[in-house]
């Protein structure tokens, strides 16, 4: 690493504010650096100055690749706190991997784990119990592991951990670099802390969404089909597969690659297209339906595959102008024809023989075969089409179906206001679906993407509500909320599920997930779902607000 950018790493470091601790004079660092294929190595100094500390960086860093990934973090604020206590706060904790602080079980910081080195290794271990959103985590620290990994970092045979009566608890201040540019990191206790500080948010978003883009392209195979997910603290590939998120990416990628232009990756899509009509459909008279064929039990068609299906065959159309999958499209349809019940709401599962396993699976389900029908129907204004959507969306309505907050809902009725612009009992649909829903959205500190592109649709609705003249049904509706908290949650987004190289460096293989997305309370999972509606959500963010 060159002189001047260790001299400028110094400058932020010292811009950060005071350095030693005022009870015992020393200066404590952490030093991280990933060569972008391996985890992070990490190294604790502690000096009686911080000349000295940083003499002992700047040596390190000396013989560093350029381009390396380096952060470097301030022991900031120090807490002694027996074992314990700290165990209790653990198994107390709602979610996994949200303990956000380090610990050190001696006094000077030789045997410090960082709050990263604690989840990306999986130091802390969920209780056998631990069902998600379900109940407490149980969480554990792991002795044996965290021991193993000491000896090596450290060089020390002789560990109790387990036995140590005190542990003193910390927090950091500190900085990253690329090797082209220095950012801060967020130092606050908010769900952002660790990542960079977003200063230039434009910018920002369409440079992750490009990578985000990539990402998603590089999980489909030779064959088309994808590589469902990982969890990259446990070192595990996620071997299930599920054929409503198979469309559903590919969907997603779409949006993704009309945004960037990166048009190379097209042929990989049209592959993942055809292995999913290939290996996941079945032809029942002229009707194509979408099998999900799962590991235990029997075969199901399910209404959301089917919409899924013909969001990415619209999709593909419109971004393309390939008229190869419009036939499929239209015979995906009348398989929908199956699904639907004479009231106008659908069955959810049926099975191969086209009976019903299930009347009700999920409500995601109906929002979106009503928006994938009303996307078809815009392709090919077909009659048919917008009879069935309207026949779904009258239902809805008469059903009070804004009490579910679904995004999906949220997509078909703006969908439909575009050939039903004067439709008022649509309208308060949709403004229902979100406003009774705001609270929730903005207090929320996971990641949780679908909200994003719950607030996507609502703010473009208003927009079509006030172009049409009904203004009149906002006048209970806090719209100006409703933009704050939609700028609010895309920005809590990027920096709570996106894998930047800052968080990525601390697990296995970090470059493989650079523009990946996680979900931080399952092991940092990232799955393809995951990922589609991240970039669902921030590129339509984008695509509105700039």
């Amino acid at each position: 690493m060159k002189k001047s950018v260790i001299k400028q790493l110094k400058t932020g470091i010292l811009d950060l504010g005071r350095t030693e601790d005022w009870v015992t004079g020393a200066t404590t660092l952490a030093v991280s650096i990933s060569n972008h294929t391996k985890r992070a190595t990490v190294n604790f100094i502690q000096a009686m100055t911080f000349r000295q500390a940083w003499d002992q960086v700047a040596d390190e860093l000396a013989s560093v690749a350029g381009d390396a990934w380096v952060r470097i973090e301030v022991v900031q604020s120090i807490q002694k706190r027996t074992l314990a206590s700290v165990e209790a706060e653990l198994r107390n904790m709602d979610r996994m991997n949200y303990w956000r602080r380090g610990i050190s079980f001696d006094p000077k910081f030789k045997t410090a784990l960082l709050e990263m080195e604690l989840n990306g290794h999986a130091f802390i271990k969920p209780g056998e119990g631990h069902r998600i959103g379900k109940n407490k985590s149980a969480s554990w620290l792991d002795f044996d592991h965290i021991t193993t990994y000491l000896r090596h970092r450290e060089g020390q045979d002789s560990l109790d951990l387990a036995a140590a009566k005190d542990v003193w608890v910390f927090t950091t201040t500190g900085i990253f670099t690329d090797g082209d540019q220095i950012w801060r990191l967020n130092d606050t206790e908010s769900p952002e802390k660790g990542i960079r500080q977003l200063v230039n948010f434009k910018s920002e978003f369409q440079n992750y969404l490009g990578l985000g883009e990539q990402f998603l392209a590089r999980q489909i195979k030779a064959n088309g089909q994808f590589v469902y997910g990982y969890y990259p603290a446990r070192q595990r590939v996620l071997s299930n597969y599920n054929s409503v998120r198979h469309f559903s990416s590919i969907y997603a990628l779409l949006e993704a690659i009309d945004f960037t232009g990166r048009k190379e990756d097209l042929a990989q899509v049209k592959q993942a297209i055809q292995w999913g009509l290939e290996e996941r459909t079945q032809t029942v008279a002229d009707a194509l339906f979408v099998v999900e064929r799962p590991k235990k039990g029997t075969p199901e068609l399910k209404l959301g595959a089917q919409a899924m299906l013909i969001l990415a065959l619209c999709k593909y159309q419109e971004v393309t102008h390939d008229e190869t999958f419009a036939a499929a499209a239209m015979q995906a349809f009348r398989g929908v024809v199956a699904f639907q019940q004479a009231s106008g709401r659908f069955n959810h599962v049926l099975n191969p023989d086209l009976t019903v396993k299930d009347a009700f699976r999920i409500i995601y389900y109906e929002g979106e075969i009503t928006f994938a029908l009303a996307r078809l129907y815009e392709m090919t204004h077909e009659q048919a089409v917008l009879a069935m959507v309207q026949t779904s969306l009258d239902f809805m309505i008469a059903n009070d179906y804004g009490k579910y907050h679904d995004h999906w809902i949220s997509y078909a009725v703006n969908e439909a206001l575009q050939f039903t612009p004067d439709n008022r009992e649509l309208m308060r649909l949709g403004l229902k679906n979100v406003f009774s829903h705001l609270d929730f959205i903005e207090q929320r500190d996971t990641a949780y993407p679908t909200l994003l592109e719950l607030l996507d649709a609502a703010v473009k609705m208003t927009d079509i509500i006030r172009e049409t003249g009904n203004d009149d049904l906002m006048n209970d509706d806090d719209v100006i909320r409703l933009r704050r908290v939609w700028r609010q949650r895309a920005e809590h987004e990027l920096a709570t599920g996106a894998f930047q190289p800052e968080l990525a460096m601390y697990f296995y293989a970090p470059s493989k997930f650079v523009g990946g997305f996680f979900a931080r309370h399952d092991h940092f999972r990232t799955r393809i779902d995951d990922c589609e509606h991240f970039l669902s959500g921030l590129i339509n963010y984008y695509n509105y607000a700039y």
